[in-house]
């Protein structure tokens, strides 16, 4: 499969998400990073995988140790104080009914927070998220596909959330008609209160500073880092400075180590049915009977039919 398409926009496939969350995620201080990212992708993540509503699973593992270039600096706009992450997680469902089961089950996914996260917010996305391009055609990427990739994450410059909103929707339309930009989806999550912490999981914190509860992220995507950083230097992304530095206070940019897809409408992909690490091995492998009916049937229910 190719890794982009420079004829075809995949940004409707998303669209049966109507329900979402964006999670941003901090591991536990001593842990390795190693020990952390396995542990998530083969451990924690078939667990999420499996607990019954679920219609779209999608954790990407951000990269501590790439350069800073991976936003421009604009003049009265500073990074968030304190902000470290080592992921986000979109969970969504395509209806409320759906939503409805996956929470009544989910105390056993959230039980397991706390061996591998320090921190954990949800933030609520009831009218889901938004992707306005994608010319990227793996609907399922388990990995490190090459693609640049980054998070963006914006505190409003006021109280107003909706006309932050709106700016921020008028900003991601902009970024998005520039055909540098390969993907690039919106969140636009609720203002999160600190009154009311998500997800529910114990000993973990979902605490956060008032610069953080009205927020958006953008997920944008390039072919290259070259590609991303002569972006920024075009007339149309400097055209939008003025309009980012009066309803924009803070910007942090996160680089993407990987994205790995455990459920996508409803069905479970292999690395949510057998972990990312034997998905990767399977396909590198060409061991086309592990991804049969019989043998996924087995898996599923432990008998052959």
């Amino acid at each position: 499969m190719p890794k982009v398409s420079i004829t075809t926009d995949y940004a409707a496939r998303d669209a049966g998400i109507a329900i979402n969350s964006y999670t941003t995620v901090l591991r536990r201080p001593r842990v390795p990073h190693d020990v952390f990212a396995t542990y998530w992708r083969d451990v924690h993540g078939p667990l999420c995988s499996r607990i019954a509503g679920l219609g779209w699973y999608v954790q990407n593992h951000f990269d501590r140790e790439q350069d800073a270039h991976l936003w421009p600096e604009v003049d009265g706009i500073a990074p968030f104080p304190d902000y470290e992450l080592d992921g986000g997680v979109e969970i969504g469902f395509l209806s409320a009914d759906d939503q409805g089961v996956f929470n009544a089950a989910s105390s056993i996914l959230f039980a397991d927070e706390q061996n591998m996260f320090a921190a954990t917010v949800a933030y609520a996305l009831p009218d889901g998220s938004r992707t306005l391009v994608d010319r990227l055609p793996d609907p399922v990427p388990n990995g490190d596909d090459g693609i640049d990739r980054i998070h963006v994450h914006f505190g409003a410059a006021g109280t107003d959330a909706k006309a932050f909103g709106d700016f921020m929707s008028n900003f991601a339309e902009t970024l998005a008609a520039e055909p540098a930009v390969l993907k690039l989806r919106l969140h636009l999550p609720q203002t999160y209160d600190n009154a009311e912490p998500a997800p529910p999981a114990p000993n973990v914190d979902h605490q956060v500073p008032p610069e953080r509860t009205t927020i958006a992220v953008v997920e944008i995507a390039f072919e290259t880092p070259m590609t991303r950083r002569a972006f920024f230097e075009t007339e149309a992304f400097r055209a939008t400075m003025d309009a980012q530095k009066a309803h924009i206070a803070y910007a942090s940019a996160f680089a993407v180590s990987g994205v790995y897809t455990y459920v996508r409408d409803k069905t479970l992909t292999i690395a949510g049915l057998r972990g990312s690490r034997p998905a990767q091995l399977i396909e590198r492998l060409g061991a086309n009977n592990q991804v049969a009916d019989d043998v996924c049937d087995l898996i599923r229910t432990s008998s052959l039919t």
